[in-house]
């Protein structure tokens, strides 16, 4: 496992505390342009994700990229996570990565 250079676990409110450094997140995708994907992060807000996205895309999409703004991240690896998702479990993964258990996250 390559430890070199770790992105944090995050939801769309988490995503404004790491503007700059590597994140990954899952988004239902509500719609794609171009090179813009719309999805709905696991907290239930919006995130835009910029990028070139696999085709075709399912309904759930894991991104890692930079975090380039608040609401936006510029993806470097897309994966498919099928069309059924647990939002709820992997939104408290994230609550706990960047909380109390942050020492057992990279």
């Amino acid at each position: 496992m390559d430890t070199s250079n770790p992105a944090v676990f995050v939801n769309a409110e988490l995503l404004r505390l790491y503007v700059g450094p590597r994140v990954r997140a899952v988004i239902q995708v509500l719609r794609s342009d171009g090179g813009v994907v719309t999805g709905q992060s696991t907290d239930d807000n919006q995130i835009l994700v910029k990028g070139s996205p696999p085709s075709p895309l399912s309904k759930f999409v894991e991104v890692v990229g930079i975090a380039d703004s608040e609401k936006s991240i510029h993806a470097e690896i897309w994966t498919n996570f099928g069309d059924t998702f647990e939002t709820h479990t992997y939104n408290q993964l994230c609550q706990l990565a960047n909380g109390e258990f942050k020492h057992l996250f990279l």
